[in-house]
Order: C-alpha cells, then sequence, then structure tokens
C-alpha cells in the first residue's frame, strides 16, 4: 500500500474512532472530555492498528481509563468497521500516548527557567550578541 493512501487511512480511522469512542462510551459515566484520539497507526496490510489515546487531567486514573475503553474496543471496531469501507477492519490495539503531557512539562520546565532569570542566561551563553554594525560614515 502507498504511503499517501496510508497516511489517509490513518486519518480517517482517528476520525471515525474518536467518533466511535463518543457513541460507545457517552452513557456509561465516563469523562470523554479529558480524552483526546492523537493518532492511528495502522498496519500496512491493514489487519491491526494502534489507536493512541491521550488522557488528561484524570492523572492517578489513566490505566483505568484506558482499561474501560480497551474494554468496549470490541463496539468500537464495529462502528468502525460499520463506518468505513477497506478490504480489511483492522484490529484496533489502544495504548497510552503521554507526549501532550511531556510536552507541557518540558513547557513548564523552560518557563520556571525563564522566570529565575536562568533562560536568558542560557540562551546568551549559547548565541552570543552581535556586534552592532558601525555607523556609515558620513
Amino acid at each position: 500500500m502507498s504511503v499517501d493512501r496510508l497516511v489517509r487511512v490513518n486519518e480517517l480511522l482517528k476520525r471515525v474512532v474518536a467518533e466511535a469512542l463518543f457513541r460507545v462510551m457517552t452513557d456509561r459515566g465516563f469523562d470523554l472530555s479529558s480524552v483526546t484520539v492523537t493518532g492511528v497507526q495502522t498496519s500496512s496490510d491493514l489487519r491491526t492498528a494502534k489507536v493512541r489515546v491521550s488522557v488528561r487531567e484524570h492523572h492517578e486514573d489513566r490505566g483505568g481509563m484506558l482499561a474501560r475503553i480497551r474494554g468496549h474496543a470490541r463496539e468500537i471496531q464495529d462502528i468502525v468497521h460499520k463506518s468505513v469501507i477497506l478490504k480489511y477492519t483492522p484490529r484496533l490495539h489502544f495504548e497510552l500516548d503521554e507526549s501532550i503531557e511531556q510536552g507541557d512539562h518540558v513547557l513548564s520546565v523552560l518557563s520556571t527557567m525563564e522566570r529565575e532569570g536562568l533562560l536568558d542566561a542560557a540562551d546568551a551563553a549559547q548565541d552570543p550578541k552581535t556586534p552592532q554594525d558601525p555607523s556609515p560614515d558620513t
């Protein structure tokens, strides 16, 4: 399968899985406002797909929330099967994506360094100011 088509399939599955997740989990007392489908990586034979899910604001219960999503994977997969026409409906494997939280942590560290004046000193050491051009003689 061409790379371009696989990219399109991944984006389509990302959208459909997010919609299916919303439909399946809405009536089950699940806090969907903190769950985001961040990406889908489908195998080249379309038989499996890794679905990356970010869970925000529930740091202590991320594993439990992911387990509940995994428990309804078959229902979500059935909706995907009915919504998307592919040679095979990929088997969905849900995994926790912590990249957003890691990015937030890096931004927090940089912000702290900037407030304490450490970031400016580090910038000056890496990128010394270039001397200004002398004024043209008149």
